[in-house]
């Protein structure tokens, strides 16, 4: 199953930022550029690595000048995630290309690329409440209502796996189609923001 396929990826990728779980660390891909595991696998470090933005920029001591840096970091982060899921719906459009949709076809609210990201995002999820359901030196008490959050993220994961493996099974058998559109983020866009335009010279 595809999913199961994803997971492990992502899997891999969140413990291989982990041995130095260093947000500046050097970014190495393990799979070959033609492979969809190497589109998986980007697309997880990237949210991994913008999880952790997340938690730093959080910090209540942290320098004004360092959070704005980092508020840009987390806004090109996004584009990349975006640009990444893209690419995941190219791999699918391309892989069912030859498909004909029945006339009875319907459309899924999200393309099969955009809930892979949601599973990506879950298996950080996971990893993180686990930690938390372990942390050495927690209380009882915090490690069980982490462990109980923990549980529900897997029964989420065993329900995301298989809705997009039943998404993918019906896009493959014709019963539903894909239709991409491509992002339109405005706000990185000095033609679209008011912000950056006005002060265009």
């Amino acid at each position: 199953m595809f999913s199961e396929f994803a997971f492990k990826i992502f899997e891999e990728s969140i413990r291989n930022y982990h041995i130095k779980d260093d947000v500046y660390q050097n970014f190495e891909n393990p799979y070959p550029k033609e492979k969809i595991e190497h589109l998986l696998y980007r697309k997880n470090w990237i949210d991994t690595v913008q999880w952790h933005y997340e938690d730093i920029i959080r910090d209540p001591e942290i320098d004004p000048v360092a959070a704005l840096d980092l508020k840009r970091k987390i806004d090109a982060s996004n584009q990349d995630r975006t640009d990444m899921v893209e690419f995941i719906d190219s791999y699918f459009l391309d892989k069912y290309q030859e498909v004909k949709p029945k006339g009875t076809a319907t459309i899924n609210s999200e393309s099969p690329a955009w809930a892979i990201d949601r599973l990506s995002i879950l298996a950080l999820k996971i990893y993180h409440m686990k930690e938390e359901a372990e942390r050495e030196g927690a209380s009882q008490e915090h490690k069980a209502k982490c462990q109980a959050k923990l549980d529900v993220l897997l029964e989420q994961k065993k329900d995301l796996s298989t809705a997009i493996d039943q998404l993918l099974t019906d896009i493959e058998n014709g019963d539903k189609y894909m239709k991409v559109y491509k992002q339109m983020k405005m706000y990185n866009d000095d033609e679209l923001n008011p912000v950056l335009y006005k002060n265009k010279k």
